[in-house]
């Protein structure tokens, strides 16, 4: 799992029929500070996520996992809205 903010949405008329009624949104991983590491990931949601929310992002087979659909085209999955993440400062 990685720490991400949700930035925006994807519509695409035209999908995988996996894909029909997921919503999409674009996300740029974060360390936990905050800090952008990877921008513009975008990831099907599973927790009716939105723009400005920070949530967690599973990769891969997790992601999958995530949707309940292992044959769906889907490498990145949001799992979770975080409340707080607590960190020892730099």
């Amino acid at each position: 799992m990685k720490l991400a903010q949700v930035t925006g949405t994807v519509t695409a008329t035209a999908k995988n029929a996996h894909l029909v009624g997921a919503k999409m949104l674009v996300c740029d991983l974060t360390d936990a500070h905050g800090e952008v590491s990877e921008a513009a990931c975008v990831a099907i949601d599973t927790v009716g996520a939105g723009v400005g929310d920070q949530v967690l992002v599973a990769h891969g087979s997790a992601a999958r996992i995530a949707l309940q659909a292992a044959v769906a085209p889907v490498d990145a999955a949001i799992i979770a809205v975080v409340d707080t993440v607590t960190v020892k400062p730099r």
